[in-house]
């Protein structure tokens, strides 16, 4: 791995003002690979860093190095995520941030999911004839449009565990927005796979200048982000949710058919969640409770397959595949019938999760054979309620969603794991004229069908697949896993955690292993790697494996030895993202 470049941002930001972009070496040209100078591994004991861009890792590990916390610091990052992957997150959209303190040892959720708002109805994805929408119409209106909660998760994080305040920790990303930085080769893919939709709204000015996309190395600069930034520098949070720029978001939400008013913004309030829990050979599991989907069935998953000792079976071997696969299936059947925001519906967590249950699903489960018909069980026989909600088909059109995690360690013992998200690849592709943020399309995440838990109701947030999780060992924190990716991202969590804990496998090598994802028997996807013959074989016994590759997920994660004092931080190479260490002076790394 390369050296990582130690310097101070006020150095860094020095070196784009001089030379104009970053020397790009041969390998940082290549798509997925790391910016010439960053790491996509580190170490360090006194806190650790790593998120999908290396700037970002940077300005956090930045705020650590300066006494900063955890806390503080994935505040800062958050920030320039917005600013240098302005498609996946932002203070357009939402998410979840996960909070291990570690004074109190308290485990605790930001949940800053955006809500339907008031003027939202069960079929405003329906067209007049009671068919729902094209998803590639109805995910870019502004009906898709949630109240946006980012920026009011920040702040209630800060209030809450923060030394700094937030004027502070927001003040290099508004350089960042003014001065500009070089795009990489992520960013330049999505904004030419997205000219299209990008090219209708005020983000054509900032992305496609001269009517062009930018390229590769070229400078993005964002004035009117850095102008929104300095509002909320000095004016606060509250000048997203009252006054001109509210009136402006909402504004532009309606000129483009969505309902949302200044009153919506104004009315938004996150709230404080305790994690879902759950036992994984001898590790306890903290993730997403509802409205996520992603906690719940992530154990699912796991209790699952416990007894089907995977790691007898080589990590790549058709066997292994067959019951990742078979598992999926009957998790993401559930997943489909009974999930959704239990502010609105009942939600049968104990029963999705009772151990009688989860043998009901493992016995549908063979070696030797495809179950062709995988649907919902009845977990609501384990519970003392019932449903309040039917089940209602979707249609299969659905993309699957792009975010960001990041995960963040101090020496104090904090522990940040944030999954944060737009949903689509620039959301909806509507930018706030004037304030350049992007506007999500998360309200696409309810079903286009009404009738089943996850219809749409005003002020009810949308079901999620995000699945910041922290695993525990002895009550102490020792891995935090999380990942970008719609619906994949609960198997891209659950293959990371199986091929660290199940096949001891280094972090690294963990996170890097080919994945695989299906939610039925019709959709199906898988990484390059993995041999042909093996999927030659998942073909021959029934599984719709396709002919080509893809990329599924990106996962970010801290690995925590608690003897040695030490963390180890890995980037995901899917992205171009980056580790950054920090060392106690006076202490050996």
């Amino acid at each position: 791995m390369k050296k990582i470049w130690n310097v101070s941002l006020a150095v860094l930001f020095s070196i784009l003002l001089v030379v104009g972009t970053f020397p790009l070496s041969g390998q940082a040209k290549e798509r997925h690979k790391s910016y010439d100078g960053y790491s996509q591994v580190d170490t360090g004991n006194g806190g650790m860093v790593a998120t999908a861009h290396p700037f970002a890792s940077e300005i956090g590990a930045d705020v650590l190095k300066t006494g900063g916390n955890a806390i503080d610091a994935a505040v800062a990052i958050q920030f320039a995520l917005n600013v240098v992957e302005p498609m996946m997150s932002g203070i357009g959209g939402g998410g979840f941030m996960m909070v291990y303190d570690g004074k109190t040892k308290n485990t605790t959720i930001i949940n800053s999911r955006e809500r339907a708002p008031a003027g939202a109805t069960p079929d405003m994805f329906l067209d007049e004839n009671g068919k729902p929408i094209p998803f590639s119409e109805r995910s870019t209106g502004g009906t898709a449009v949630g109240v946006p909660g980012t920026l009011k998760g920040l702040e209630k994080a800060l209030d809450k565990w923060g030394t700094r305040p937030m004027k502070q920790l927001i003040g290099p990303s508004i350089k960042l927005a003014d001065k500009g930085f070089p795009i990489d080769s992520v960013l330049a893919a999505a904004i030419s796979d997205n000219e299209e939709n990008l090219s209708r709204t005020a983000a054509k000015d900032v992305f496609l200048p001269k009517g062009k996309p930018l390229q590769e190395g070229e400078r993005l600069i964002q004035k009117d982000l850095g102008k929104t930034f300095k509002l909320i520098r000095s004016k606060g949070p509250d000048v997203f949710y009252k006054g001109a720029l509210a009136k402006t978001l909402s504004s532009t939400v309606q000129a483009y058919g969505g309902s949302m008013t200044p009153k919506d913004l104004k009315n938004y309030q996150v709230t404080i969640d305790q994690p879902i829990w759950g036992e994984y050979q001898g590790y306890q599991i903290a993730s997403m409770p509802p409205p996520s989907s992603g906690g719940v069935f992530l154990l699912q998953m796991l209790k699952i397959l416990d007894d089907f000792n995977l790691s007898q079976y080589d990590v790549r071997s058709w066997e292994k595949y067959h019951l990742l696969a078979e598992t999926m299936h009957l998790a993401y059947a559930d997943r489909a019938a009974y999930a959704g925001d239990p502010e609105f519906v009942k939600v049968p967590l104990k029963g999705l999760l009772n151990p009688d249950y989860i043998k009901e699903r493992q016995q549908l489960i063979s070696l030797n054979t495809v179950n062709k018909k995988p649907t919902a069980g009845d977990p609501w026989k384990y519970e003392e309620e019932s449903a309040d909600y039917g089940q209602s088909q979707q249609p299969n059109d659905r993309k699957d969603g792009e975010t960001t995690h990041f995960t963040v360690a101090d020496k104090w013992g904090n522990v940040v794991s944030y999954t944060t998200t737009i949903e689509q690849v620039f959301g909806t592709g509507i930018m706030v004229p004037g304030y350049g943020f992007m506007l999500n399309n998360e309200l696409t995440d309810f079903d286009a069908v009404p009738g089943g838990a996850n219809e749409v109701q005003p002020n009810k947030r949308p079901l999620s697949s995000m699945t910041p999780t922290i695993l525990f060992e002895d009550d102490k924190p020792i891995l935090t896993v999380g990942s970008p990716g719609g619906a994949t991202i609960i198997a891209s969590v659950l293959q990371t955690i199986l091929h660290t804990i199940e096949y001891d496998m280094e972090l690294k090598a963990a996170v890097e292993e080919p994945r695989i994802y299906t939610n039925s028997i019709t959709s199906y996807r898988y990484e390059d790697v993995i041999s042909p013959d093996i999927i030659s074989r998942l073909k021959q016994m029934g599984h719709g494996f396709g002919t080509s590759s893809t990329t599924i997920g990106n996962v970010q994660s801290i690995l925590i030895d608690h003897e040695n004092g030490t963390f180890k931080g890995v980037a995901d190479s899917s992205r171009n993202g980056a580790a950054i260490g920090v060392n106690l002076k006076g202490q050996r790394k």
